[in-house]
Protein backbone atom coordinates (compact mmCIF):
# COMPACT_ATOMS: atom_id res chain seq x y z
CA UNK A 1 0.00 0.00 0.00
CA UNK A 2 0.97 3.86 -0.83
CA UNK A 3 1.42 4.48 3.28
CA UNK A 4 3.76 1.66 3.78
CA UNK A 5 7.18 2.04 4.75
CA UNK A 6 9.28 4.19 7.32
CA UNK A 7 8.93 7.86 6.85
CA UNK A 8 11.60 10.75 8.53
CA UNK A 9 10.16 14.09 9.60
CA UNK A 10 11.76 16.38 7.05
CA UNK A 11 9.83 19.66 8.33
CA UNK A 12 7.17 21.10 10.18
CA UNK A 13 4.72 24.20 9.49
CA UNK A 14 2.94 25.59 12.52
CA UNK A 15 3.82 22.95 14.77
CA UNK A 16 4.94 25.21 17.65
CA UNK A 17 1.56 26.87 17.44
CA UNK A 18 -0.30 23.46 17.21
CA UNK A 19 1.35 22.43 20.43
CA UNK A 20 0.76 25.39 22.14
CA UNK A 21 -3.19 24.85 21.31
CA UNK A 22 -3.12 21.86 22.40
CA UNK A 23 -1.93 23.35 25.59
CA UNK A 24 1.96 22.28 25.58
CA UNK A 25 4.01 23.94 27.62
CA UNK A 26 7.06 26.03 26.24
CA UNK A 27 10.15 23.62 26.61
CA UNK A 28 8.02 20.90 25.53
CA UNK A 29 6.65 22.72 22.31
CA UNK A 30 10.42 23.47 21.79
CA UNK A 31 11.88 20.03 22.06
CA UNK A 32 8.81 18.45 20.44
CA UNK A 33 9.60 20.80 16.80
CA UNK A 34 12.86 18.80 17.05
CA UNK A 35 12.00 15.12 17.66
CA UNK A 36 13.74 13.40 14.61
CA UNK A 37 10.15 11.33 14.81
CA UNK A 38 10.47 8.53 12.40
CA UNK A 39 7.21 6.46 11.91
CA UNK A 40 6.85 3.30 10.16
CA UNK A 41 3.39 2.36 8.73
CA UNK A 42 2.40 -0.88 7.56
CA UNK A 43 -1.06 -1.83 6.08
CA UNK A 44 -2.47 -5.02 6.00
CA UNK A 45 -6.55 -4.79 4.17
CA UNK A 46 -8.59 -2.58 7.14
CA UNK A 47 -5.89 -2.91 9.83
CA UNK A 48 -2.42 -0.82 10.14
CA UNK A 49 -0.07 -1.09 12.11
CA UNK A 50 2.06 2.42 13.25
CA UNK A 51 5.67 2.36 14.95
CA UNK A 52 6.34 6.08 16.18
CA UNK A 53 10.09 6.12 17.13
CA UNK A 54 11.37 10.19 18.54
CA UNK A 55 13.57 11.42 20.92
CA UNK A 56 11.09 11.27 23.45
CA UNK A 57 9.46 7.95 22.92
CA UNK A 58 8.84 5.01 21.02
CA UNK A 59 5.55 3.15 21.01
CA UNK A 60 3.50 1.04 18.66
CA UNK A 61 -0.36 1.83 17.25
CA UNK A 62 -2.71 -0.86 15.91
CA UNK A 63 -6.07 0.20 14.29
CA UNK A 64 -8.36 -0.95 11.90
CA UNK A 65 -10.08 1.65 9.73
CA UNK A 66 -13.15 2.97 11.30
CA UNK A 67 -13.14 1.08 14.61
CA UNK A 68 -12.49 3.49 17.64
CA UNK A 69 -8.78 3.31 20.15
CA UNK A 70 -7.47 5.05 22.63
CA UNK A 71 -4.15 6.90 21.98
CA UNK A 72 -1.87 9.33 23.84
CA UNK A 73 -0.18 12.30 22.89
CA UNK A 74 3.82 12.49 23.32
CA UNK A 75 2.64 15.50 26.43
CA UNK A 76 0.46 12.57 27.76
CA UNK A 77 -3.20 14.04 26.51
CA UNK A 78 -5.25 10.90 25.93
CA UNK A 79 -7.42 10.71 22.74
CA UNK A 80 -10.30 8.45 21.36
CA UNK A 81 -10.86 8.21 17.96
CA UNK A 82 -10.84 6.35 14.41
CA UNK A 83 -8.86 6.65 11.26
CA UNK A 84 -11.04 6.12 7.92
CA UNK A 85 -9.36 5.90 4.42
CA UNK A 86 -11.38 8.99 2.14
CA UNK A 87 -10.11 8.02 -1.75
CA UNK A 88 -5.76 7.90 -0.73
CA UNK A 89 -6.22 9.67 2.79
CA UNK A 90 -6.30 8.43 5.95
CA UNK A 91 -8.35 10.86 7.94
CA UNK A 92 -8.74 11.05 11.76
CA UNK A 93 -11.23 12.98 14.43
CA UNK A 94 -9.67 12.33 17.44
CA UNK A 95 -11.53 13.49 20.94
CA UNK A 96 -9.62 14.73 24.08
CA UNK A 97 -10.49 12.50 27.11
CA UNK A 98 -10.14 15.87 29.22
CA UNK A 99 -12.13 18.50 27.60
CA UNK A 100 -13.80 17.05 24.76
CA UNK A 101 -12.31 18.90 22.41
CA UNK A 102 -11.78 17.39 19.00
CA UNK A 103 -8.27 17.03 16.98
CA UNK A 104 -9.07 16.35 13.44
CA UNK A 105 -5.56 14.48 11.34
CA UNK A 106 -5.47 13.45 8.11
CA UNK A 107 -1.68 11.49 6.37
CA UNK A 108 -1.66 11.42 2.10
CA UNK A 109 1.00 10.90 0.26
CA UNK A 110 1.80 14.26 -1.75
CA UNK A 111 4.74 13.26 -4.32
CA UNK A 112 7.12 11.63 -2.58
CA UNK A 113 6.47 13.26 0.58
CA UNK A 114 4.07 11.71 3.44
CA UNK A 115 2.03 14.65 4.66
CA UNK A 116 0.42 14.61 8.44
CA UNK A 117 -1.94 17.40 8.83
CA UNK A 118 -3.53 18.79 12.31
CA UNK A 119 -6.29 20.66 12.67
CA UNK A 120 -6.94 21.74 16.55
CA UNK A 121 -9.22 24.93 17.65
CA UNK A 122 -9.08 26.67 14.64
CA UNK A 123 -5.13 26.15 14.17
CA UNK A 124 -3.52 23.84 11.24
CA UNK A 125 -0.25 22.16 11.23
CA UNK A 126 1.77 19.94 8.80
CA UNK A 127 4.65 17.35 8.99
CA UNK A 128 6.43 16.61 6.30
CA UNK A 129 8.10 13.15 6.02
CA UNK A 130 10.73 11.80 3.38
CA UNK A 131 11.26 7.93 2.94
CA UNK A 132 13.92 6.56 5.11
Amino acid sequence: MAFDGTWKVDRNENYEKFMEALGVGMMKRKLGAHDNLMITIQQNGDKFNVKEVSNFRNIEIEFTLGVNFDYSLADGTELSGAWTLEGNKLVAAFTRKDNGKVLKATREIVGDELVQTYIYEGVESKRFFKRA
